[in-house]
């Protein structure tokens, strides 16, 4: 049974960073294709970033992209999320997800997900 562990979450100032890990076990990891959402108290869970399965295609939210930065290290079975410049409005739980249709263009809704971590939470506060 596919496994995924989020960590890297915290208390960070506006104008920061922080990187977010995940560790994928259970399966090929080489076969997923890899996303992040994030929810935020009060909404829905939204997309954030996903990576294809060899991380050659990546797709991003407008109000992340420039800012974030999606990676995976197929070797290590982690899928990384860099986050700089980071903004009030970027605190929620962010999750990490992984779709086992082996498509080549990454999804960016939750629905095409199978497998979902328990979340870590940033909090981007001064």
């Amino acid at each position: 049974q596919v496994q995924l562990v989020e960590s890297g979450g915290g208390l960070v100032q506006p104008g920061n960073s922080l990187k977010l890990s995940c560790l994928f076990s259970g399966g090929t990891f080489s076969a997923y294709a890899m996303g992040w959402f994030r929810q935020a108290p009060g909404k829905e869970r939204e997309f954030v970033a996903a990576v294809s399965m060899f991380g050659g295609n990546t797709e991003y939210e407008d109000s992340v992209n420039g800012r974030f930065t999606i990676a995976r290290d197929n070797a290590k079975n982690t899928v990384y999320l860099e986050m700089n410049s980071l903004k009030r409005d970027d605190t929620a739980v962010y999750y990490c997800a992984a779709d086992s249709r082996g498509v080549l263009r990454p999804s960016t809704t939750p629905r095409a997900y199978d497998y979902w971590g328990q979340g870590t939470q940033v909090t981007v506060s001064s």
